[in-house]
């Protein structure tokens, strides 16, 4: 669903082409199974203040990429922004839990204005609004993975898992019964087809953690499906300013995956809904 895999044309010009295929997919396995084992440690075993230490740390190497697409080859430009994302990062986290909701819901307005955004792409995205764009997403991510997290590192396993198996649902849909494009524009490998095996695959997932975590599958699926849906809104902007940048991926630190950015696209959509929902139910404190 991430444009991985080459067009049938492609595949006709090339009798290698397929093993290719077939090792990309392998290093994109290996390198997610070792990226959740980490992730697993951080989460179960690191005490709670180096766990948010490190999502701060994910948070800012996200901003060191997005600082790529302000088209500067300056690296003081990049630790400029890094810097800038950190200071706001120190200032919410000082301000939590009570600046929490308020965030989380600015960022769903965020969202709101990407997804409309979407609609009239391709048109080139204003300096400035890259500028903000990155404090708009980033800033709100660290916000809802901090809330969940401290909520129980369980709330946060399932959030993410939820935008994996819509990711994973997506990408093996869209190579089998793919036929629609999604938003050509924006990323030409997406498909409506693929969006609606994500959201089977996340209603899977959904019921699994409903029943482990004693909630009502009957709000939860439906619940998770939304936050799924707005995941993909998520993929799409993240896109947008790749596009609008002339570049396909925002880093090379995941093997087969691309950048930090290009693994919490989704996520920095999705997490802040989730976030909101623990609010909501009254499980946060």
């Amino acid at each position: 669903c991430r444009g991985v895999l080459p067009g049938p044309a492609e595949a006709v010009r090339s009798h290698r082409r397929p093993v290719g295929v077939a090792a990309v997919l392998k290093q994109r396995i290996l390198t997610a199974l070792i990226a959740l084992v980490v992730l697993l440690v951080v989460m179960f075993a690191l005490p709670e203040n180096a766990t948010k230490a490190f999502i701060g740390l994910l948070i800012l190497g996200g901003a060191w990429e997005w600082a790529g697409f302000l088209e500067s080859d300056n690296r003081l430009v990049r630790f400029v922004y890094v810097g800038f994302i950190a200071v706001l990062l120190f200032a919410v986290d000082l301000a939590l839990p009570d600046a929490a909701l308020p965030v989380l819901i600015a960022s769903l307005a965020w969202w709101a204005i990407a997804l409309a955004w979407t609609f009239v792409f391709p048109t080139r995205i204003p300096m400035p609004f890259r500028w903000l764009g990155g404090v708009l997403i980033l800033v709100p991510l660290f916000v809802a993975l901090a809330t969940l997290y401290t909520t129980g590192p369980e709330y946060l396993l399932f959030a993410l898992f939820v935008v994996w198996g819509a990711d994973v649902g997506a990408y093996f849909a869209g190579r089998r019964f793919g036929r629609v494009k999604l938003a050509p524009s924006i990323s030409p490998g997406k498909t409506w087809e693929g969006v609606l095996g994500g959201l089977i695959v996340v209603a899977v997932v959904a019921t699994v953690f409903a029943s482990n975590l004693g909630l009502r599958p009957a709000l939860i699926v439906p619940f998770s499906m939304a936050a799924a849906a707005l995941s993909v809104v998520g993929d799409l902007t993240v896109s947008m300013f790749k596009r609008t940048a002339g570049l396909k991926d925002s880093g090379k630190l995941f093997p087969g995956h691309g950048g930090i950015l290009d693994r919490i696209d989704s996520v920095s959509a999705a997490a802040p809904l989730f976030a909101i929902g623990v609010f909501v139910a009254g499980v946060a404190a």
